[in-house]
């Protein structure tokens, strides 16, 4: 199966021997690790930094290929990575090489002699040495989680902050407070920098506005004449995916005063820009070859407000949709499951990805239960996605973890390009 190589891995698990006994919401252990690598953040191209909870990546990648149909070179850091860790790291438009990957990685851990830092802090000090040393016109940097308090919230002075639509995850570190929620993720606004939201919900949209006027941040609002405006035949599948690529414009119109981004170029990169696992029809492989008589469609969407998105979608689809479901042990598996109780789809659950904290099976079952949905309980990805083709369905749509989308493109032969 794909995945890292033994030289890659090993250069990222030297970090495991660096976790602090107890992990604070604190941007002190990346400072001091930067400092300790001479400040790269000082030394980047033109950042704009991207928060909120859903949309993120999307939206990263409908700027990466606004600028680039422009002819601008472009760095870009997300997380978590599908299928290599490589996928993080984007420098002038390809994915990092295993090479350099690793030689920036050694040279970040012999820096944090002494140390005491998270694995996600010490390899987002690593990509921004990367950044710093390789010459790009843009870095668009999305936060890990939250955003006040988010590894890469250390750039001083952004091009521009974008924050996509708030909503509920991760509630283990950031609460059930919509408000404390918005909060966080206007953490990364900085004084007269300019600022640019999707369409919140007003309360976010409150907290959001609120803190850009202390800063005396500009503040610029998605609208939905922005949405009407592009074209029909964007790339990525789903209304809501027309929301992302207007922020993603809005974004480049903002960014490209100094940079003339034309709108031929957003029309452009609107229609081209892909990213993996979010509505993604799977190609022929060992895990399509399970259902041959059925479309597999993969969305790594996890949380109440992915869901909506996925369940509208599916809504206006012709013939019958089931679910073969994964997540995460910490996710609210009810909230995830109740957009989709008016289609009444066959649900199919299944451990998660090896590795990480998934919820049981038979816990996801009860909770598609409480959403009035009939479900399945399997052991394996192989027997879900047979046992889902066993139905009939027209569709199968793999979803629930972004860590279960990569254990299946790398099944699939599939990886993030």
């Amino acid at each position: 199966m794909i995945g890292d190589s033994a030289a890659l891995a090993a250069a990222l698990k030297r970090f495991e021997g660096l976790y602090p006994e107890t992990i604070e919401l604190s941007l002190g252990r990346v400072e001091a690790a930067l400092a300790a690598l001479g400040r790269p953040q000082d030394r980047l191209p033109p950042v704009i930094h991207v928060a909120g909870t859903n949309g993120k990546g999307s939206t990263s990648a409908f700027m990466r290929a606004m600028a680039e149909a422009a002819g601008l070179r472009v760095h870009v850091f997300t997380s978590p990575h599908l299928v290599r860790f490589n996928e993080r790291i984007r420098l002038a438009g390809e994915i990092v090489d295993d090479a350099r990957l690793i030689a920036w990685l050694d040279r970040t851990f012999d820096a944090l002699t002494g140390l005491q830092i998270t694995h996600f802090e010490a390899t987002t000090a690593a990509a921004l040495l990367a950044f710093s040393e390789v010459p790009a016109d843009l870095l668009i940097l999305e936060v890990g989680l939250g955003g006040r308090f988010d590894a890469t919230n250390v750039i001083e002075e952004p091009a521009l902050c974008v924050i996509t639509p708030v909503d509920f995850d991760h509630k283990a570190f950031l609460g059930s407070d919509i408000r404390k929620i918005a909060g966080e993720k206007a953490g990364i606004i900085r004084p007269r920098r300019p600022v640019l939201t999707a369409i919140q919900r007003k309360v976010c949209d409150e907290v959001i506005a609120r803190e850009a006027a202390r800063l005396d941040a500009p503040l610029y609002r998605l609208k939905a004449h922005f949405i009407d405006a592009m074209p029909q035949d964007i790339s990525l599948i789903g209304e809501h995916q027309r929301g992302n690529a207007a922020l993603a414009a809005m974004a480049m119109q903002l960014f490209g005063e100094s940079t003339r981004i034309s709108q031929a170029a957003i029309f452009e990169g609107a229609r081209t820009a892909t990213w993996p696992a979010r509505m993604q029809r799977l190609r022929p492989g060992p895990v399509t070859a399970l259902a041959p008589d059925a479309e597999v469609w993969l969305d790594g969407g996890h949380n109440p407000h992915a869901a909506r998105a996925i369940a509208y979608h599916l809504k206006r689809l012709p013939g019958k949709t089931v679910l073969v479901t994964a997540m995460l042990a910490s996710k609210d598996a009810t909230g995830f499951f109740l957009p989709f109780r008016h289609l009444k789809p066959d649900v199919f659950t299944l451990p998660n990805a090896p590795g990480h904290r998934g919820a049981e099976p038979h816990d996801l079952a009860e909770a598609a239960r409480t959403a009035g949905l009939d479900v399945t309980v399997c052991d394996s990805l192989d027997a879900a996605v047979t046992a889902a083709a066993a139905t009939g369905a027209d569709r199968i749509l793999i979803c629930g973890s972004l860590y279960l989308s990569g254990d299946v493109l790398a099944k699939n032969l599939e990886p993030p390009e």
